[in-house]
């Protein structure tokens, strides 16, 4: 779709993926309305229009969308640890507030942001595609919601002329990274950082400005008839060796390299275990490992993004996954 001039509604605008996606649509000439809980003086110091809400609230989100050419929905609550409750609110509740905000709205074009969790199932995945069925032995509260959030935002392509699509970056990463990078650095720092498994496990990872593109050819697609209904695996293109991978970041930070080594079966059952204790004595934070957790640091996780190639013109940059890293650290160095 054109995006010039158009009003787009980004939920989650203040977020990390959220941010690079709002000033990509600026850049692209579009008016973006971002929807999110926080104040962004930032976002909307530099022009854009934020509204302030959370996903619950469907009075607010109807109020946001009206007047939009599209919606894309990037607010979520992540993690692997929490209440179920706060989970399904977030992904399951919000995004049917979202749906029902775009239909009620007359908004015709909606990219909803979903994980390769979805298809978690314990096992590893080597050049899988979208032909995976969803997940089950979720052992987390997210995947778990995402993935039916993701079946109820597909089902309603179609319905009442809107089209839907969803798009699964696997590990997104990059300059202002809140999340992935700082745990791995953190952990490290502390000595609380241990391979688990045998270390040759190769993952897929998604530098956070080749997702937020995504997101925009996303539209396209939908505009042109080639992606409503459907779900895309996003990723670099390459899979990395996560260890090698983690191993050269924290060089960059000038941290020795991880020495401790866990067996895959001592981790799972040592999550287990932390796991019963969280909820036992109702801790507070999350526990140092969880069964989820060393399923995702002892195995394989990389799928073809072949379909996104085909149907959104998704060519991520190359050299992006080094020049990125180097951009990274120097900012936090």
């Amino acid at each position: 779709m054109e995006i010039s001039g158009k009003t787009i509604l980004v939920t989650g605008g203040a977020g990390f993926l959220g941010r690079y996606i709002v000033a990509a649509l600026r850049e692209g000439g579009a008016r973006v309305r971002a929807y999110q809980r926080s104040a962004a003086d930032d976002l909307a110091e530099a022009g854009v229009e934020v509204v302030r809400g959370t996903v619950t609230d469907a009075s607010a989100l109807r109020r946001a969308a009206q007047g939009c050419a599209a919606v894309i929905h990037t607010a979520a609550k992540a993690g692997v640890w929490g209440s179920r409750r706060e989970f399904v609110e977030a992904n399951i509740e919000g995004t049917r507030n979202v749906l029902a905000a775009c239909r009620e709205g007359g908004v015709p074009y909606l990219v909803h942001t979903s994980t390769p969790s979805v298809v978690f199932s314990g096992e590893s995945f080597e050049g899988a595609d979208e032909s995976l069925p969803y997940g089950k032995n979720w052992l987390c509260h997210y995947a778990e919601t995402k993935a039916t959030a993701e079946q109820e935002a597909l089902a309603a392509d179609g319905g009442t002329g809107l089209r839907v699509c969803a798009l699964r970056p696997h590990l997104i990463w990059g300059l202002g990274d809140p999340h992935l990078l700082p745990r791995v650095i953190a952990r490290a720092r502390a000595g609380r950082l241990a391979v688990v498994g045998d270390g040759s496990n190769r993952v897929d990872i998604t530098h956070v400005r080749n997702a937020a593109a995504a997101h925009i050819l996303a539209l396209d697609a939908l505009a042109a008839g080639s992606a409503g209904g459907k779900a895309y695996f996003l990723s670099q293109g390459e899979p990395v060796e996560l260890w090698p991978w983690i191993h050269d970041l924290l060089a960059c930070m000038n941290i020795p390299p991880v020495k401790r080594r866990v067996s895959f079966t001592t981790a799972y059952r040592v999550g287990a275990v932390a796991e019963m204790v969280w909820r036992v004595l109702r801790l507070g934070g999350e526990p140092p490992m969880t069964r989820f957790v060393a399923t995702e640091l002892a195995k394989s996780h990389w799928f073809d993004i072949s379909a996104a190639r085909r149907d959104l013109g998704y060519c991520p940059e190359r050299n992006s996954t080094e020049a990125g890293l180097r951009e990274y650290t120097a900012s936090v160095a």
